[in-house]
């Protein structure tokens, strides 16, 4: 069973998901280990800046109705997924956006990136399961001492995690996951895709 809440109102977000084939039905392994009959492939959207501008958009208003966007300095995203998430976010905030990435395993800021001390900042994410990335982000903030403001997410897969930190999300998809050792769809034989975009 799969239960669709939309967080903005006024803007039909999981029609977006549905028109641009980001909503994909079959057997998957999760990023985060878990297995779904259902997948959410943000990269399908993000592909129609339209269409992901217009979810940025909506979650900027809320940024600046909760947080202010002028007291907003860098979006801070998870690669891959979270990158053109961030960057629409830190388009329409109007800020700098780094990304975090992986390096033998652990999440770590390259490429020349650094965080200053109190630096203002929001996290963002396309796809929260457990927020086993974002929590690593969160980490690497707090070591840096930033002062993180918000954390953003396109969808979240009824993740019920608590980041100690205000968190929105522009849709909520309450979709069955198993564990892989008890997966009812494994038990029937239905082929198993990882689309995923971290390296197995």
């Amino acid at each position: 069973m799969t239960e669709v809440i939309s967080q903005v109102p006024d803007l039909d977000v999981y029609g977006l998901f549905r028109e641009s084939g980001a909503i994909l039905e079959g057997h998957f392994e999760l990023t985060s280990g878990y297995h779904s009959s259902v997948y959410l492939q943000c990269a399908a959207i993000l592909q129609y800046p339209d269409r992901a501008g217009r979810v940025a958009r909506a979650a900027c208003r809320i940024l600046d109705r909760d947080v202010g966007m002028h007291n907003i300095d860098t979006v801070v995203a998870p690669a891959m997924g979270g990158i053109l998430w961030g960057y629409l976010l830190a388009q329409g905030i109007g800020c700098r956006m780094i990304f975090t990435e992986r390096k033998e395993g652990e999440m770590q800021l390259r490429r020349g990136f650094d965080i200053k001390r109190e630096e203002r900042v929001v996290i963002a994410e396309d796809v929260i399961t457990t927020g086993g990335s974002v929590k690593e982000v969160i980490g690497i903030c707090r070591e840096k001492k930033a002062d993180i403001k918000a954390v953003v997410a396109m969808v979240d897969r009824n993740s019920d995690v608590d980041f100690g930190y205000p968190y929105y999300n522009m849709l909520n998809i309450d979709a069955e996951k198993y564990p892989f050792y008890d997966c009812p769809l494994c038990k029937k034989g239905a082929p198993l895709v990882y689309p995923g975009s971290r390296k197995k």
